[in-house]
């Protein structure tokens, strides 16, 4: 299969097939997504993030089922998984499978695992790193789902979460996915699960520590590839959706982070036509855009979120972006 580039989704040629079993028509989903008709026969078999979730959304709105994020894992056979998946059943535990998918995710999409761990569980935190488009809330619920299933398939146990969360305020929690779960789905600040230590330090039955040395050096190979197909600005970006929140996003940050040197990071940034401060700028933008649309932080909330020292500095830094304030973005959205 063919790894996807740094901000697109590799698209598996086995999903016409996954469709038809949930009863879906493939060209009609194309068709519904303004996606080529023969888009699997092409040599890159790649979407970027908006195409592939408008064919997700195109799935749904087909499917007419709100357990789809159920009915798509519990179809979805081992033998179809990616690689980064499939290479994590070898692990030993679910702790350590969730490690390795968090390592090599980015090959699948431009989505980050973030693992937590304490003395009670073993946290997931999924995110979108290559910009601010939120996905569909049924793709998060299905990714989180096919977390849970593989914990499921290693250990051969019917482990379940202790909290699943979506950070969507506009999105539809379905009550009937509870069951599958073992937790109600709820609102929160994050898309994540969670699930007891013990259960993620269950044995895997599937270990296979020759397999894994075989899959190892390719994904890392492949990882390498990622990297250096991708652009400085891509990388600066991927870099600062991380930094923001944190409160250093400063160029001497994002310099360390890439392992670069201030210099040569804005020279490259140049050579690409752009600087350091424009990407700062539009991602704290789109940030703040996503936050007023899809939840209901207060404004002063999320400029503390995007790293500025005061809300009166990020009122006139986005009237700046924008023209309008953040509450009549706000209002405007929810009004439509």
């Amino acid at each position: 299969m063919a790894a996807s580039g740094a901000n697109s989704y590799a698209i598996d040629p086995g999903w016409r097939a996954l469709w038809s079993d949930l009863g879906v028509s493939w060209p009609d989903a194309l068709a519904l997504a303004g996606l080529p008709g023969d888009l699997l026969s092409r040599r890159s078999q790649t979407l970027s993030s908006s195409e592939y979730f408008a064919l997700f959304r195109a799935l749904e709105t087909l499917a007419k089922d709100p357990l789809l994020p159920v009915r798509i894992v519990e179809k979805y056979a081992v033998e179809s998984f990616q690689p980064p998946l499939f290479a994590a059943l070898c692990s030993d535990s679910f702790a350590t499978a969730v490690e390795r998918v968090a390592t090599y995710k980015r090959l699948i999409g431009p989505m980050k695992l973030e693992v937590k761990t304490d003395d009670r569980s073993l946290a997931l935190e999924l995110r979108w790193v290559d910009g601010v488009e939120p996905p569909p809330a049924g793709l998060v619920l299905c990714e989180l789902a096919f977390l849970l299933r593989l914990a499921r398939i290693g250990t051969r146990e019917p482990i379940t979460a202790t909290r699943v969360t979506l950070a969507d305020d506009r999105a539809p929690l379905t009550q009937g996915l509870d069951a599958f779960f073992g937790a109600p789905v709820e609102r929160g600040a994050a898309h994540t699960l969670v699930i007891a230590k013990r259960d993620a330090e269950r044995p895997f039955l599937t270990v296979n520590d020759g397999l894994w040395a075989l899959f190892e050096p390719e994904l890392r190979r492949r990882l390498s590839d990622l990297d250096a197909r991708a652009t400085t600005s891509e990388r600066v970006r991927a870099a600062l959706l991380e930094l923001i929140p944190s409160g250093r996003a400063s160029l001497a940050d994002a310099a360390k982070k890439l392992s670069s040197s201030t210099r040569t990071l804005q020279r490259r940034l140049g050579d690409e036509g752009t600087s350091f401060q424009e990407l700062l700028d539009q991602t704290r933008k789109e940030l703040a855009l996503h936050y007023l649309r899809r939840t209901a932080i207060s404004a002063g909330e999320i400029s503390f979120l995007l790293g500025f020292s005061e809300p009166s500095s990020f009122f006139r830094a986005f009237q700046g972006w924008t023209g309008e304030t953040p509450e009549r973005v706000r209002h405007a959205e929810r009004s439509a």
